[in-house]
């Protein structure tokens, strides 16, 4: 019956569809910590690997001095239990997406600032992608063994969880997923996406999301593709190299709009239907300005299609662009203003005619 267990079943295939997309494997249940630490980990409490991080910021800054790389890798890696675990993942975020301002003094005496790089966002292949399985963290509860996460740069940003297939992927949330939250609460600092499945059943969510909002991803390229909620779809659609860094670097908000921090990441039709508009408006001299129709239903997220789009065009397309938008209703228009800002996406102090 071996050949029928969880780890033949879906771990396995999961690791070579990773390696398969590029990433460094490597099975870390007997993985040495300290002195001649296989990868470089003083103890389990560590949850960065520090020389990988150190590597990758060198080689996306190298004409930065010593110091300023010491000092990203010192905010990068610095206690934050005093935070919300969601704020110390936005906290830790921004550093990601914006680059860790630091600043030295120069030789006649002035301060400079200077930014420094954590991953190149343009080029997937300048970042350091590595899996980690049987990874064992430790926290002030005890120690935990999450079966996959993912890292870029040294930094754990993909977290995967699996049940076996008789099992519901629920499972992974109830029993797996809280609980590690709960031990090990510092390896999601630095989450971006938390992907949960049984091989069959699979959902994609974020730090702060309740199982209820963990979502499917059925489509990899299109709109026109049919639905499949497999694992592979879901590993193939987020975590391929150039898919996961689009979908951190401009898939993913932050808003206080429901009463505690939230991170909102989006979903499958989101994400293929704002680069579908995209594209659209990168051929914008050939459609004549015709960008066409994003037709959602109600409650699936529109406002977020648009805060995902102007924020994907303002940071990855020269321009000085402007947004109108435009409603029917002053109620609605109330409403989305409010969600824009929330989302931290309008930085006018007020911008609604």
């Amino acid at each position: 019956m071996y050949k029928y267990t969880e780890d033949n079943l879906i771990e396995q295939p999961t690791k070579q569809l990773f390696a398969e997309l590029g990433y460094e494997v490597m099975d870390c249940l007997d993985e040495v910590v300290g002195e001649n630490a296989t990868l470089g980990r003083e103890t389990y409490r560590d949850v960065v690997l520090v020389p990988r991080l150190r590597e990758a910021i060198e080689r996306l800054n190298p004409n930065l001095p010593i110091e300023s790389i010491e000092t990203a890798v010192r905010e990068l890696t610095k206690d934050r239990s005093a935070l919300h675990p969601t704020v110390a993942n936005k906290e830790v975020y921004t550093l990601l997406k914006d680059g860790v301002a630091t600043s030295i003094r120069a030789s006649d005496g002035s301060i400079r600032g200077q930014n420094v790089k954590v991953i190149d966002w343009d080029t997937a292949d300048n970042n350091d992608f590595f899996l980690a399985s049987q990874f064992w963290v430790a926290g002030d509860l005890g120690r935990k063994r999450p079966d996959l996460i993912g890292f870029i740069n040294g930094l754990p940003l993909v977290f995967v969880e699996l049940k076996a297939l008789h099992v519901s992927a629920k499972d992974a949330y109830d029993k797996n997923l809280s609980d590690y939250k709960d031990t090990i609460p510092h390896l999601f600092w630095y989450n971006a996406l938390t992907i949960l499945s049984n091989g069959t059943e699979s959902r994609i969510g974020t730090i702060s999301s309740a199982w209820e909002h963990f979502v499917e991803w059925p489509k990899i390229n299109s709109e026109g593709e049919s639905r499949a909620v497999s694992l592979e779809t879901m590993i193939r659609g987020t975590c391929e190299k150039n898919r996961l860094l689009d979908i951190m670097e401009n898939f993913t908000l932050f808003t206080d709009a429901f009463g505690s921090p939230t991170k909102i990441l989006a979903k499958n039709h989101q994400f293929l239907g704002v680069n579908n508009a995209i594209e659209a408006l990168q051929g914008l001299d050939g459609n004549k300005g015709r960008l066409g129709v994003f037709w959602h239903t109600q409650g699936s997220g529109k406002s977020y299609s648009m805060m995902f789009f102007s924020q994907k065009v303002l940071r990855k397309m020269p321009g000085n662009w402007s947004f109108v938008i435009v409603t029917d209703r002053q109620e609605l228009d109330d409403q989305i203003y409010k969600t824009f800002a929330d989302g931290g996406v309008i930085t006018e102090t007020y911008t609604q005619a």
